[in-house]
């Protein structure tokens, strides 16, 4: 057996299915079948049951896999380690971030990140929440950065920033100046909102369910992709929106838009540091977790306009 050859055997595992973990390896798919059947017959033994639609694992399947999974994990244990007798921190980090905390918390981050750990080769991906979730499981990425809590047995969740969402709307959208929005009102309003299975547009979802709104009866009129996007739809009087008060700072310093409250319900919430929880974290992620730990609470705010 072979390291290549059980990361492949995990893979299968996981995703049930050999095309899935061809195009997640960046392999084809006579290669995967290649080092599984490689790997059966060092073994002796069959490790799947195929069918037409996905495999299952036999019952030696199911005990292989629980020792390559400690025995990858020990294995890069070994390397993170090794790693660390060199001195300085080098290797490559692979992250990704939601829309909001790309463009608003990260840029914060890296300027600090880069002049502490300059042999880091660091790639960041700024995408939707859930493409980050399942990116995380299939061990693509290193780590994440998300805008919604999720229950999940295979991820870690860790807050670092509270923030804060508002309903925002262009100057002289309503008849009448106002400081708030009520429950009655909002759900009468044209809504341009983020896609679903976007940070915001979950915790949207949940706080308004907690205020007794069911978020299908909301008037969404556009559903757009990126922050910006709405930004700009707002402040061309396409309608209303909910998104992070971080991401308007500078449209409520030149005025061209204006942030409300709804009545009743609270749209606070935390981004969060998430990660694997069967992975062990390679010397090049540890400092940057650290980074955003120690990072003052001042250093995250956003200032009052």
């Amino acid at each position: 057996m072979n390291y290549e050859q059980l990361r492949t055997f995990l893979s299968v595992a996981e995703k049930k299915s050999f095309s899935e973990t061809a195009k997640l390896l960046f392999l084809s798919q006579p290669t995967i079948t290649s080092q599984i059947k490689s790997l059966e017959k060092h073994l002796n033994t069959s490790l799947f049951e195929r069918s037409t639609k996905q495999v299952e694992l036999t019952k030696s399947g199911e005990l292989l896999y629980k020792y390559a999974k400690e025995i990858i994990k020990i294995s890069e244990s070994a390397e993170k380690e090794i790693v660390k007798l060199h001195g300085e921190i080098q290797g490559r980090l692979i992250i990704a971030c939601s829309l909001t905390v790309g463009e608003n918390v990260l840029p914060r981050l890296l300027g600090s990140f880069k002049k502490n750990y300059p042999l880091i080769d660091l790639s960041v991906d700024i995408t939707n929440t859930n493409q980050i979730l399942q990116k995380i499981k299939d061990h693509v990425l290193d780590l994440g950065l998300i805008e919604a809590p999720v229950e999940d047995p295979q991820l870690v969740l860790e807050p670092f920033m509270e923030d804060e969402l508002v309903l925002i709307a262009k100057p002289g959208f309503f008849e009448k100046e106002k400081m708030n929005v009520s429950i009655e009102e909002l759900v009468k309003l044209p809504l341009v909102l983020r896609e679903k299975g976007s940070g915001t547009r979950t915790v949207m979802a949940q706080h308004l369910i907690s205020g007794g709104l069911n978020p299908a009866h909301l008037n969404i009129v556009f559903e757009l992709g990126s922050t910006e996007a709405i930004k700009s739809a707002v402040e061309n009087g396409l309608g209303v929106s909910i998104i992070s008060k971080s991401a308007i700072k500078k449209e409520l310093r030149l005025q061209s838009l204006k942030a409300y409250s709804i009545k009743n319900i609270l749209l606070s919430r935390h981004f969060y540091i998430v990660y694997h929880r069967d992975t062990v974290l390679k010397q090049t992620v540890e400092p940057f977790i650290q980074l955003i730990k120690d990072s003052k609470p001042d250093h995250f705010c956003i200032q009052e306009m």
